[in-house]
């Protein structure tokens, strides 16, 4: 089933009943009941993550919906006229203005919560990864699953190399283990960061070991190296890039 984001029916909205968005007077008929229902449909398939309202806005969102559902389930009996209009019009105009400001992405409740960074917006940022990759692997999306999975671990191994570890100890590790890299972390890929965290201690022997797959698999993607390997990214790839960014959040915490 397709994902439903708030500016999708902020859009549908717009479309639709073109009034609401500066609550112009309105006028109804039983042809727009079947629009009423699509946005009652569209509001209900809205991901709980992203419903991040509270309070006030929360109450009037869920009054604004259940007077258009009202509407839709009495499609027969209701008699549009001034009152009618003016109370759905404000309905229709307040889901609108409570979603507008609404994310389209957050990660799910279930997404590991990566309290150990402190930098809110690092945070969240490899959350939504982590989240869209695990909702990808629902979907049958590997190529995206496996990708997006590889990068959360390529940012988790970055932070942690870098504001963990000492710049001492950082190049130590990379004389040690790769011995060719330039001496920025902020240069590296997941190939060098995996050795590197092993070697300081970040990450366990069995984690290194899991994100090297995820390296491997993520390479996948590239053109020349499907057709030389005769490999693509599938749902075991998925898994494997996913598990490798679990056991990295496991052992950084």
């Amino acid at each position: 089933m397709p994902r439903v984001v708030p500016s999708q029916i902020v859009e549908f909205i717009d479309a639709e009943f073109s009034f609401a968005r500066a609550r112009r007077p309105p006028t109804f008929d039983h042809a727009d009941i079947d629009a009423l229902s699509a946005l009652v449909r569209l509001t209900d398939e809205l991901p709980d993550e992203l419903m991040t309202v509270s309070g006030r806005n929360y109450s009037f969102l869920l009054r604004g919906i259940e007077t258009i559902r009202g509407t839709v389930a009495n499609r027969v009996s209701f008699s549009f006229g001034v009152s009618l209009d003016e109370r759905l019009r404000n309905a229709i105009a307040d889901v609108r203005e409570i979603l507008k400001p609404l994310p389209d992405e957050a990660p799910s409740p279930a997404t590991a919560e990566l309290s150990f960074i402190p930098d809110a917006a690092l945070r969240d940022s490899i959350r939504n990864d982590i989240s869209a990759a695990n909702r990808a692997l629902h979907d049958g999306l590997w190529k995206a699953a496996t990708v997006l999975a590889a990068a959360a671990t390529e940012a988790l191994l970055l932070w942690a190399i870098t504001e963990r570890k000492s710049e001492l100890e950082v190049e130590a590790a990379r004389a040690a283990r790769i011995p060719k890299a330039g001496k920025d972390p902020n240069g590296w890929d997941l190939n060098h960061y995996v050795p590197v965290a092993e070697e300081v201690g970040l990450i366990k022997t069995e984690t290194a070991t899991q994100a090297t797959l995820a390296r491997k698999f993520r390479n996948f993607i590239h053109p020349g190296r499907s057709a030389r390997l005769a490999q693509v990214c599938d749902k075991g790839t998925a898994h494997s890039a996913l598990a490798a960014v679990e056991l990295v959040v496991r052992d950084l915490s």
